[in-house]
């Protein structure tokens, strides 16, 4: 019950309301990133003179191990002291973010920053993502990840095509940045005054399944990362496609400008990406939920390593636009059919943990690429860096099919016990 009113319900549309506001939330979460994307690879080297792509990529390195702990953390926490909590802090810690980007006298401030981004991320984004999930019950995870991707990657690609036009107009800071000011702000009083908790959804799914068990985080970690063939097949596969998405972020509006393309022009490549994704996921999302989750990740991996392929032999904006929304596509197949499939096989009681250690390695991948990328692009140029890229994320998509059961199986016999 929720204070004495009526009894909780699962569902899309019995929680539509509130689903419907943790959609915004995670546009705003997602704005929070897209600030960076198209200008700050650009303000490494423009502004802070920064040479070598493994020195530009530090930044990426910061945001990509803070965020995949602080999604450690934030599962952890979401079970133990519940889901609103933990979204409120992660706004509080992104406040200073875009101020410091527009502050920074030297690039180390750039670097804190994306720490506090990364933490930002983490809490924010995975507590939408369990909330989402609480709220749905199990017959429309697809659709519901989907949705939630949706938003917060198509935010990303409307904030890097908005950011790239004004700094092609007013340059490089502080304009881009102040939309990123604003989502904080909204983002935080959205959050603490109208979002409501969550736990309850859990407690009502968790009464329906007879002999659940509720394993220690210990527990949770090994069997996510390690023993469970669908979940470990899914953490590497999201390692993979966050380490393609990290040199989307960081090495290719380096690549298309040593092309001869414009800001605007990269801005466009950098907006495209995302948008395809944040598009086509509300419908691979549901499709998932009806054809099963391993044929999308294994074939989305597979698109996604194709087009990293022609991105890296490409030579004219035309080429890569197209290469940028078959990227946007195949990642599309894959993010939030990952996360269905985590939530399928993870019981309520433990849910936000294993997610939390899936999105743990997921984003790990930021911090694998900066550091794979930059060191192969430096000693071998970005166009090697890129097709080693495509390679793993091909070999990753083998690894999905060898490896993962279908987990929408699990889902329904739930359903009909």
């Amino acid at each position: 019950m929720r204070g004495g009113s009526r009894p909780v319900q699962l569902g899309l549309r019995s929680n539509l309301g509130q689903f419907a506001l943790l959609v915004a939330v995670n546009a705003l979460v997602g704005g929070m990133v897209g600030q960076e994307r198209t200008v700050l690879p650009l303000l490494a080297t423009q502004v802070f003179a920064i040479a070598g792509v493994t020195s530009v990529l530090t930044y990426l390195l910061a945001f990509g191990v803070t965020k995949a702990a602080a999604n450690l953390v934030a599962g952890l926490l979401a079970d133990r002291v519940g889901r609103k909590p933990v979204l409120v802090a992660g706004w509080l810690i992104g406040l200073p973010v875009p101020l410091l980007l527009i502050w920074a006298p030297t690039w180390s401030w750039i670097v804190v920053a994306n720490v506090l981004l990364g933490i930002n991320q983490g809490l924010t984004w995975s507590t939408t993502v369990i909330m989402k999930i609480d709220l749905v019950g199990p017959s429309r995870r697809g659709l519901a990840m989907g949705l939630n991707e949706a938003a917060g990657y198509g935010a990303v690609a409307l904030t890097a095509l908005a950011t790239g036009a004004i700094a092609e107009q007013a340059g490089l800071r502080p304009g881009p940045f102040l939309l990123g000011l604003a989502y904080a702000g909204m983002g935080l009083t959205i959050s603490a005054l109208f979002v409501r908790e969550t736990r309850d959804h859990v407690q009502q799914e968790q009464s329906a399944r007879l002999g659940a068990d509720h394993p220690a985080w210990r527990t949770v970690f090994v069997r996510t990362t390690f023993v469970d063939p669908s979940l470990s097949a899914a953490c590497q596969a999201g390692l993979v496609n966050n380490l393609n998405d990290g040199m989307a972020w960081g090495v290719l509006p380096l690549f298309y400008a040593a092309g001869g393309l414009s800001i605007a022009e990269i801005g466009v490549l950098a907006a495209v990406y995302p948008a395809v994704w944040a598009i086509a996921q509300i419908g691979t999302g549901a499709w998932s939920d009806r054809v099963g989750r391993k044929p999308l990740i294994g074939a989305g991996m597979l698109v996604q390593a194709a087009a990293i392929a022609v991105i890296a032999i490409g030579s004219s904006f035309g080429v890569w636009l197209a290469a940028a929304a078959a990227l946007g596509f195949g990642t599309a197949l894959v993010y939030p059919t990952l996360l269905a499939a985590v939530a399928d096989v993870a019981e309520p009681f433990w849910r936000g943990s294993a997610l939390g250690v899936y999105r743990l390695w997921r984003d790990l991948g930021f911090a694998v690429g900066a550091i794979l990328v930059g060191l192969v692009a430096d000693a071998a140029g970005m166009s090697a860096a890129i097709l080693l890229v495509a390679a793993l994320t091909a070999a990753s998509g083998f690894i999905v099919f060898a490896r993962m059961r279908e987990t929408r199986v699990a889902t329904a016999l739930h359903r009909q016990a």
